[in-house]
């Protein structure tokens, strides 16, 4: 008889006490995604620079523009970013994958460390699932030397995409 009032007695408080941790627990848990989703939310609005600035390259395409293929990509950008006038180009989906490639070309003389006119044109296929992905423009990179890739990542958003 004894066992049994402790059990009826004990059961209750650890189920109580339970409930309140798990809870507790619950409210830590959310409010830290909640914060990192804000966060995550927050990045998805920038251009993303890999060893260069916006000091190196200005691009006509807008963070998170909408945009159809193809596309006519402006901007300026320093005469390192060519070599041979050319600078290549990705279109990738919201998983990486490349959708379209093609180069950009410097509208005047590209031997020099000054701004420089730019404009190429990029075709791309529908993204299939999602309607976010990037344009991303690299400087041209002969050497293959590390310290010499500069790009920069545009998040965009497409148009049209296959459901």
């Amino acid at each position: 008889m004894k066992y049994i009032i402790i059990f009826f007695v004990i059961t209750p408080i650890i189920f109580v006490f339970s409930a309140i941790t798990l809870s507790i627990y619950m409210t830590v848990i959310n409010g830290g995604i909640e914060s990192q989703t804000q966060q995550n939310t927050s990045n998805l609005a920038q251009n993303f620079y890999s060893n260069a600035s916006a000091n190196d390259i200005v691009v006509n395409i807008a963070e998170n523009q909408t945009i159809t293929s193809p596309i006519t990509i402006t901007g300026r950008s320093r005469g390192s970013w060519f070599f041979e006038a050319t600078a290549p180009v990705d279109i990738v989906n919201w998983d990486g994958l490349i959708i379209g490639q093609g180069y950009i070309q410097a509208q005047s003389d590209w031997m020099t460390e000054n701004f420089v006119e730019f404009s190429g044109t990029i075709e791309f296929e529908k993204p299939t699932y999602k309607n976010n992905g990037s344009i991303i423009l690299r400087a041209d990179n002969p050497s293959d030397l590390p310290q010499n890739n500069k790009s920069i990542e545009i998040p965009i958003l497409f148009s049209e995409y296959i459901k």
